[in-house]
């Protein structure tokens, strides 16, 4: 009787931990929600009157609610790589917060907005600080005033080796190539040889 050929053992994807940061009204919880295959998980509070000169909600007047702790969601890539993200409040309140969210992470995206640019500088220390591979991810609102990627990288004294590039949280695609890239930065910055696929 002719033995049954086993099926070849089905390889599980490999979990890789992301950190979303950057200034408060940014649009973390935004990419966040965007990318999720899966319901985020989000601690979003209404902005009361508490908030007032705590939060600085300047060019951001419309904001109603706050992340409070964190932001997480889950997409997987080609089968091959199940990204965990995991968004930072950016209040600097809650701060105390970040190494616990950073614990274990791959890398970072820092999402910045040039109309308030300066709050990005915070994340941008925080993992240079820590050694943590990210790259700067330029958020492109409505409205706002263009700039060159490379006057940006120079207005947050960035290293070459940083990547720095647009992305629109609200846009899938967009935001699954920023992924990819902080990915493929990380990995190469880590030393590590096996590379996802690009979408």
């Amino acid at each position: 009787m002719a033995s049954e050929r086993s099926e070849p053992a089905r390889r599980l994807p490999t979990a890789v931990k992301i950190v979303i940061a950057g200034g408060f009204g940014v649009g973390k919880t935004t990419m966040v929600g965007t990318v999720s295959e899966t319901r985020p998980l989000r601690t979003e509070e209404i902005l009361t009157d508490e908030s007032v000169g705590v939060d600085d909600v300047s060019g951001v007047e419309r904001k109603k609610t706050t992340t409070v702790a964190m932001d997480f969601g889950r997409i997987t890539m080609r089968d091959e790589y199940v990204l965990y993200l995991f968004g930072t409040p950016g209040q600097e309140r809650f701060w105390f917060m970040w190494d616990e969210v950073a614990l274990g992470a791959l890398g970072a995206v820092v999402l910045a907005d040039t109309r308030r640019l300066s709050d990005c500088f915070p994340s941008v220390d925080y993992f240079e600080r820590r050694g943590t591979p990210f790259v700067v991810a330029v958020n492109c609102f409505e409205g706002e005033q263009r700039f060159e990627l490379g006057e940006i990288q120079q207005a947050l004294n960035l290293g070459p080796a940083v990547p720095v590039m647009l992305c629109d949280a609200r846009s899938l695609e967009s935001c699954k190539r920023v992924l990819i890239d902080m990915v493929l930065h990380a990995m190469k910055a880590r030393g590590l040889a096996a590379e996802p696929q690009r979408a």
